[in-house]
């Protein structure tokens, strides 16, 4: 039986950065991952990278018929392998010139310091003093009659290694994934039609801003039912009810972006006494500890922020609290700040209107169209606006960026809430022109 300092069991973002570093402190480490596809994690295998570089892509689609465009995506997805496949290997490579033992396999706790990892060859047992869980997430198919039946069901995940662009696409699911790949695919040229049960359209965000990103995506031919029950899939026909009615749809293809469950079901987590939520989710402290003292857990499998950056900060968290120093907490990560890459991408950052009102905080509203910016007019993406809220004593409570390069404009307001800097720092800042990021000059104006 071998025995390891660090047994990390997954390949995603903090898994690899934390196998990395211990082992270049001269730890001994193991990472498990019963995976080959899934090295490096979720983010670059089916996440963030390939539906991100198809987002690039579908941007740039000829808008010529339907032929040519269905031509032109298969291309985009043979890319979209390769540059996976090529980041894979990477990710690999990485941990293996760092001393990483990468063992291929499913890992399950014997208890709190042995695992039973199950090869393709053989089952073996090892023995670890410390470990920690990265095993992710994967989406959920709800409990609805005929849907793993249909071949014409797909995941985020499956969906992006379609190599038929569908001339019709429903969408199950009004979330932020739902609505990526709504402008994704409509942007490739699917006619998409979004169906969601909730009555409200985005509900997290303030009534205003989800107008604008619902009239975007309008014009671009999605189609959003609000308030409908999936009953049924038949193939591509979707059943749902909304009010007394049963109705249909009918599409090439169905996507079910409903939520993601964490991935702890061959853990047998029970073994080593490890508490899971209601959910499945590994229940941990501040620290990212389990209630087992040498367990830790980091990244989707928690049950919290799904994001690849939050797991990354997870890896810094855990590897201070291994060192004894217990400074750092997902306490005192710093206002939230996240990115939906619709087109054009919505990003956020701390309190909107409604949670700003909830907690009774003084505030004004300052808004920007985006169509004011030059820099808008040059990419010719003059759609959304910029909305941000300020509090009595000059600091930014939060904002919501509904234009192009958002994803980049956020994180300069992430900093200065942050670091607590009043909004007439942005304001009078001197940005690069022509920018996006000098828009915050006028918004705060």
């Amino acid at each position: 039986m071998k025995t390891y300092d660090i047994i990390v069991i997954g390949f995603g973002k903090a898994g690899k950065t934390l196998a990395g570093k211990l082992a270049k402190q001269g730890k001994s480490v193991a990472l498990i991952e019963k995976d080959a596809h899934m090295y490096g994690g979720t983010c670059i295998n089916v996440g963030c990278i390939p539906s991100k570089r198809l987002v690039t892509d579908a941007a740039m689609a000829p808008k010529t018929d339907f032929a040519a465009k269905a031509i032109y995506y298969k291309q985009a997805i043979e890319e979209k392998r390769a540059l996976i496949g090529a980041l894979r290997k990477a990710n690999y490579d990485k941990l293996i010139q760092a001393g990483v033992t990468v063992i291929d396999g499913v890992a399950s706790f014997v208890d709190a310091t042995h695992i039973e990892v199950r090869t393709q060859q053989e089952t073996m047992t090892l023995e670890g003093k410390q470990f920690v869980i990265n095993t992710g997430a994967t989406p959920v198919l709800p409990d609805i009659k005929g849907v793993t039946d249909s071949a014409k069901v797909y995941t985020s995940e499956t969906l992006m290694d379609l190599a038929e662009l569908p001339e019709t696409l429903t969408i199950l699911g009004g979330g932020y994934i739902g609505l990526e790949f709504a402008a994704l695919y409509a942007n490739f040229g699917s006619k998409v039609t979004v169906v969601q049960d909730g009555d409200v359209f985005l509900p997290r965000e303030d009534a205003d801003i989800a107008k604008s990103i619902q009239d975007v995506l309008a014009a671009k031919g999605v189609a959003i039912i609000t308030g409908a029950t999936a009953t049924e899939i038949k193939e591509g026909t979707l059943y749902y009810s909304k009010g007394n009615e049963v109705q249909t749809i009918t599409a090439d293809d169905i996507l079910i972006a409903t939520g993601r469950w964490p991935n702890t079901d061959e853990l047998a987590a029970e073994k080593a006494g490890i508490t899971l939520s209601k959910r499945g989710a590994v229940e941990t402290d501040e620290h990212l500890r389990t209630n087992v003292a040498n367990i830790w857990a980091a990244g989707d499998v928690c049950g919290r922020l799904q994001f690849t950056y939050i797991s990354l900060d997870d890896s810094r968290i855990i590897l201070d609290d291994m060192a004894g120093n217990s400074q750092r907490t997902i306490n005192n990560r710093g206002a939230f700040a996240y990115s939906v890459f619709i087109d054009p991408p919505f990003s956020r950052v701390g309190l909107n209107e409604t949670e700003a009102k909830a907690k009774n905080i003084e505030y004004r509203v300052v808004t920007l169209s985006a169509n004011a910016i030059p820099k808008a007019k040059v990419l010719r993406k003059t759609e959304g606006v910029l909305k941000a809220l300020i509090d009595a004593d000059n600091k930014i409570l939060g904002a919501q960026l509904f234009c192009a390069e958002s994803y980049e404009m956020i994180n300069l307001i992430k900093l200065a809430i942050d670091q607590n800097l009043d909004y007439q720092v942005l304001r009078d800042f001197i940005y690069t022109h022509p920018t996006m990021s000098e828009s915050l000059n006028d918004l705060f104006a």
